[in-house]
């Protein structure tokens, strides 16, 4: 990354403890619904706390807003809230359907845009679209609730409020003069026919800690003198200190008290009338009397009005600031100017991480993507001891209620985490973070460290090892990827600075082996290197619900789990190798994860009828092992049969060097057990690749082509958008069992699937999915490295085009990219239908990053802004458009990763 304005700042951060990153976008999308909200006795989270009772009721652990920021600790919060003059509430915050109340899953029904961030937020740009007719709540929330799961979703374009342009435009800038210092921009356009009146409550207010640690101190907010024509307000914290914000103009100020309406909400008494919702029953009701006269209290908001001409543009400047005006003096001057310098700084950050052969849509999904990524963090508080407290529940004290995550009382969360999507999933989840920081690598190298350091930190990690996979069941299990994701990061600061943080990896590593024992100890029942796993993140990709007990008895041995625990072998292997070079020591630990490798291989690729590879249909199956003691395969053609191909990692000559004695060890048990060698790819002597490279793979030559074979069929596995989930065989051959005279089946399902399973959600049945394509394409770039020209293969399957390991890897990038960008027509996959989103100049160029993508057409499913694991694409981007295959076949050469390879190798190989 070349130096500029914001790398130097990032540098300031990483050497000087700079505190860039202390105001943030850290605010969620929705707090309400969410497990640390939920008191209730059914553990309904959604239907305990709704948004209906959002605007009046505090919450507990963290708070909400419209384009809002925070500090780090989100001590003091700031948002924007809007009111058309015509809604029944003011807009403070996105609003969505529960699982109840939508066909297809909870879904956030608004259109927002995270359009611009620099990763020390240096820069900010939100874009949010607010209708001029009354917000149709009712309306989405009846329809959808009628709709069945074949239907179509009813989104809020369906429902007319956007007809002839009748909305405006609300856009919301944050520049930073200093870590302290932030200028605030918003802008409004009125995009109707007419000219309209909008109400902008620019919002300031405490996080209620008070009301829930008796004892802590009481923030204040007051209104104080300001400089001539600027209304200003003082925040006064006992931890945070004193804050300013400044208000352009002679607005009125109003002030209430950031504590619950226990009257709507309780019935109750509320013991002060100024409560959470005073300024919305100001604003909306006309009650004079629920805002403090004496312009006191936890929360705030200068109240605007402004009358925005049909096509014209109203402006709202506001400063928040650590600075007095004695040392501001006037807030608003240069204000443009310093806008200005920050929006051509964030032009220049990206220009120097954008290749130059990238074309221009292809700069802007890249941008907007890794936008996405940086406003989707979160600060997340949940001390799970206080809440299961709180609950009537002692962890060490046998007997009472069945409670959510009950044995994770250890934990105490309380950091910036990258979040999935701040409305949908406003809460972390490990195998999507990994992903997230490849994303974030490409940006912020230093969070995305610190990231992968959180979840492996003793208020996170179980003692027994687990990984934390969620919010709403901790105890679930995700895919070990945690590994990979410290390897690649490691790669990647050691191309940035010239050497990697090997303290990093030394902590990293050591934690990491506590969760491998987890997995060996907890996931292999029956010592067979065959693992279960469960259900591993991909919901409802088999027949049975693989978190729950089988219908049939017995176990299933799952060939992605396996396949997991084998490239999460490999990747423990790598670390121990780079280690070895600072401590022998690590050497020994080299071999234990050289041997783990050897064994899983072994079990996995076990020759016969119960075995997971199936010579027949050459693909790799889950084995079902019934109670009676007999196994059968259980025939679906899905990602799960995939995987097997990404336990996959190149061995580079110096590698080799730097561990003889594990190669010594491997070499003299191949020629004790020469069946080992059948369990795995040839490597080794006599066996070595390009640049005499060696291989760490599950799959032979042989193997690796039929797998292929079917994965590039666009007949199966191949779409014109990436790789689906599931294969497009099923479609005219579902895989179908009875047990117990129930019917359990897989249809290939190219959009959401027709199944209750794992909630509305879960649809593993067809879409395409990112992560699971980036973690193939990794493979198929290992495989490249190895083979080079000396294998290629037909892409598309029967097309009778030829194709290296790097074209098909690039190939099935492009077609991911494709997604999002425009085609011939103009129009971009990724929005379907939706003409609005197709050809409106107003529309058209803001992207959205779903959480899945129809497997046949490519539009956007799911979550509507989970940047989190989708914006992987912009590593994608970036990568592709800076490699070419002689370059990457060429990287290991004359010292390889030891000695300087170039960061777009880095990305490739780890």
């Amino acid at each position: 990354m070349s130096q500029n304005a914001e790398s130097a700042r990032l540098e300031a951060a990483r050497t000087a403890k700079t505190p860039w990153r202390k105001w943030g976008p850290y605010l969620s999308e929705r707090q309400w619904g969410t497990v640390r909200e939920d008191y209730s006795e059914d553990g309904n989270a959604w239907d305990y706390f709704t948004h209906d009772q959002a605007r009046s009721r505090a919450y507990h652990w963290g708070e909400d807003g419209l384009a809002g920021v925070s500090d780090d600790k989100q001590l003091l919060c700031f948002s924007v809230a809007l009111w058309n003059g015509k809604d029944p509430i003011l807009k403070e915050r996105i609003f969505g359907l529960t699982n109840s109340e939508a066909n297809h899953g909870e879904d956030a029904k608004e259109y927002y845009f995270y359009l611009d961030s620099t990763p020390a937020h240096s820069y900010m740009k939100y874009l949010y679209k607010y209708p001029q007719a009354a917000f149709p709540y009712l309306d989405l929330i009846e329809t959808n609730r009628r709709r069945n799961r074949g239907d179509m979703e009813y989104e809020l374009l369906d429902t007319g409020v956007f007809n002839e342009d009748r909305y405006f435009d609300v856009f919301v800038e944050y520049a930073k003069q200093s870590p302290e210092d932030i200028l605030i921009q918003i802008t409004v356009v009125n995009r109707g026919p007419e000219p309209a009146t909008l109400h902008v409550l620019p919002a300031l207010w405490f996080r209620n800690t008070w009301t829930w640690w008796p004892g802590t101190p009481k923030p204040s907010l007051k209104q104080f003198s300001g400089p001539k024509g600027v209304q200003a307000v003082a925040a006064s914290h006992a931890d945070l200190g004193e804050r300013y914000l400044y208000c352009e103009g002679d607005v009125p100020l109003l002030f209430t008290e950031n504590e619950t309406n226990n009257e709507r909400i309780f019935g109750t008494p509320n013991a002060s009338p100024y409560v959470k919702d005073g300024i919305n029953n100001y604003v909306v009701q006309g009650q004079r009397d629920v805002v403090n006269p004496q312009n006191t209290g936890t929360k705030s908001a200068a109240h605007y009005q402004l009358n925005v001409g049909a096509g014209q543009t109203a402006t709202v400047r506001l400063r928040l600031s650590d600075l007095l005006p004695t040392a501001l003096g006037d807030p608003f001057k240069n204000f443009a100017e310093i806008v200005q310098a920050r929006q051509r700084e964030a032009d220049d950050f990206y220009k120097s991480i954008t290749p130059s052969r990238v074309s221009e849509d292809e700069a802007r999904v890249m941008r907007q993507a890794l936008a996405g990524m940086l406003w989707s963090k979160q600060y997340f508080f949940f001390d799970v001891d206080k809440w299961l407290e709180e609950h009537g529940i002692e962890p060490f004290k046998p007997g009472g209620r069945s409670m959510r995550n009950r044995e994770w009382f250890h934990m105490v969360n309380q950091h910036i985490i990258s979040m999935p999507d701040k409305w949908e999933y406003p809460w972390y989840a490990a195998w999507d973070l990994a992903f997230h920081t490849i994303a974030l690598s490409t940006v912020d190298a230093e969070f995305a460290k610190q990231q992968l350091d959180l979840m492996l930190q003793e208020f996170f990690l179980h003692p027994t090892g687990q990984i934390p996979a969620y919010e709403w069941n901790f105890s679930d299990v995700n895919p070990p990827v945690h590994a990979w994701a410290t390897i690649f990061l490691y790669r990647t600061e050691q191309a940035l600075h010239g050497k990697g943080d090997i303290e990093f990896l030394k902590r990293s590593f050591a934690k990491l082996m506590l969760n491998f024992s987890w997995w060996v100890n907890r996931k292999d029942r029956f010592g067979k290197n065959l693992f279960e796993g469960g259900f591993l993140g991909l919901d409802n990709i088999g027949v049975f619900d693989r978190s729950a007990p089988l219908p049939t008895g017995g176990s299933l041995e799952q060939a992605d789990g396996t396949a997991w625990v084998s490239m999460f072998a490999q990747n423990m292997l790598e670390i121990a190798v780079e280690l070895a070079a600072y401590d022998q020591m690590y050497e020994d630990m080299a071999l234990k994860f050289a041997e783990h490798f050897i064994w899983i291989a072994m079990a996995m690729n076990q020759v016969g009828p119960e075995g997971m590879w199936d010579e027949e249909d050459g693909f790799y199956y889950d084995v079902l092992r019934l109670p009676d003691g007999s196994a059968r395969r259980l025939k679906v053609r899905s990602m799960v049969g995939l995987l097997p191909l990404c336990a996959t990692t190149v061995i580079e000559p110096w590698q080799r060097e730097r561990i003889p004695r594990v190669t010594d060890m491997l070499r003299e048990r191949w020629e004790r057990m020469p069946e080992l060698r059948n369990s795995i790819h040839a490597t080794g002597k006599g066996h070595l690749g390009y640049a005499e490279r060696g291989i760490a793979a599950l799959v032979n030559e042989e193997r690796l082509r039929r797998i292929l074979t079917r994965m590039l069929d666009e007949n199966e596995f191949l779409s014109p958008y990436g790789i689906r989930a599931l294969s497009r065989y099923h479609n005219d051959h579902p895989f179908i069992v009875n047990v117990g005279g129930q019917e359990y089946r897989v249809n290939y399902l190219p959009a959401e699937s027709d199944t209750g399973m794992f909630g509305g959600n879960s649809n593993w049945r067809g879409p395409i999915w990112m992560p699971v394509n980036v973690i193939l394409i990794r493979a198929l770039l290992s495989f490249y490295l190895y083979y080079g020209d000396n294998f290629k293969i037909e892409c598309p399957t029967g097309s009778g085009k030829l194709m290296n390991l790097f074209e098909v890897a690039h190939e099935i990038a492009n077609r991911l990219e494709q997604i999002f960008l425009r085609d011939k027509s103009g129009r971009r996959p990724v929005y379907g239908g939706t003409e609005k989103f197709q050809s409106d100049p107003q529309w058209k160029d803001y992207i959205l990053f779903y959480e899945y993508f129809h497997g046949d057409n490519g539009a956007g499913l799911g979550a509507s802004h989970q940047t989190g694991w989708t914006g992987v694409v912009a590593k994608l981007i970036e990568l592709f458009g800076r490699i070419d295959a002689q370059q990457l076949l060429d990287a290991g050469k004359a010292g390889g990763f030891a000695k300087g390879r170039t960061e777009e190798v880095e990305h490739a190989a780890a």
